[in-house]
């Protein structure tokens, strides 16, 4: 008679044959596990087996190109060097192409739109060539035309001039003005440009002289020595030392220096005209000080290269010297 099992005895038995199946001399061996070192054998056999193969196949490659005569023979070099050499002619081959078209328009009706025949293509040609020499003629005639009516009012209007009419008083006005305007143009181009600067400055400029004194050396070209130079830019004005000079013209000091063969000097700027007054013993203006003509600036003196006391005075226009008695009169 089957004895009944508890619950208990149930799960108690259950682990008894859990541990048997688990315990067989010793641990029992997952079956995970089974078979997998001849898996791992099996697969790293084939790894290899396949290496072997790829480079069998390679050297063979390498082994064929090497040794074959064919692929880089002679011949398949001459074929080659010969198409490359090959001129391709493509006016020849539009030319069968559209032959191909013309003949075959019935076949294939869409080839049409490639092209005509040559009767078309010349009459289209001839339409064209016509309307730009219609075009052409049009445009010369009227450029004729126009150029024969100008010609023509010209010379109308030269004739009413010359001979007098409605008028004739006015256009001999302009004929005149024409005529001094065309002088004056030819007195301009005469004229040297040390003339043009002074007839500017005296247009755009006042002066007053600098100082009261005697004209101890003009401008220009002189007798050179250690002190005096060879070309003489101003004029020089003797005057005892201390005695005020004063500004010739309005402007902005732009340099006031005590260095260099001028000695102590200032340049007073007023648009493209500068006045220089040189060798003074004294400056009372410093650069950036706004003048008004007739104001003291300095007193004479004999620094720099001097023989005596004097007052180098210079007119420039754009750095270009100007004789200052050109413009002023020094009552001597």
């Amino acid at each position: 008679m089957e004895r009944t099992m508890s619950q208990e005895d149930r799960i108690r038995r259950a682990e008894e044959i859990y541990q048997r199946r688990r315990v067989a001399n010793g641990i029992r061996v997952s079956s995970n596990t089974v078979n997998r070192a001849e898996k791992k054998k099996l697969s790293l056999f084939k790894k290899m087996f396949l290496q072997l193969a790829i480079c069998a196949v390679i050297y063979i490659i390498f082994y064929l190109i090497k040794n074959s005569n064919y692929i880089f023979s002679e011949d398949v070099i001459k074929k080659t060097k010969e198409f490359l050499s090959y001129d391709i002619n493509f006016r020849n081959i539009g030319q069968q192409v559209t032959e191909f078209i013309n003949q075959n328009k019935d076949r294939f009706p869409f080839l049409g739109i490639f092209g005509g025949n040559d009767e078309e293509n010349e009459n289209m040609e001839s339409e064209v060539d016509a309307n730009l020499v219609n075009v052409n003629a049009v445009t010369t005639n009227e450029v004729e035309s126009n150029t024969v009516n100008a010609n023509e009012i010209a010379t109308n209007t030269m004739d009413t001039n010359t001979v007098g009419g409605v008028g004739g008083a006015v256009t001999n006005e302009i004929v005149e003005a024409e005529g001094d305007t065309k002088e004056a143009e030819k007195n301009t181009e005469q004229k040297s440009q040390y003339e043009l600067d002074v007839e500017y400055i005296k247009e755009n400029y006042h002066f007053i002289v600098p100082v009261e004194g005697t004209v101890t050396s003009r401008y220009g070209t002189r007798e050179a020595t250690e002190v005096v130079s060879a070309n003489h830019a101003g004029i020089d004005i003797g005057a005892n030392e201390g005695t005020a000079i004063y500004a010739a013209m309005d402007g902005t000091v732009t340099v006031s220096s005590e260095e260099g063969e001028y000695g102590k000097h200032i340049d007073i700027t007023n648009g493209n005209v500068l006045t220089r007054y040189a060798h003074c013993s004294k400056l009372l203006v410093k650069e950036g000080d706004k003048v008004k003509q007739g104001d003291k600036i300095a007193e004479v003196g004999s620094t720099g290269n001097s023989t005596g006391p004097h007052l180098h005075f210079e007119i420039r226009r754009e750095n270009r010297s100007i004789n200052p008695e050109a413009i002023l009169d020094f009552g001597q």
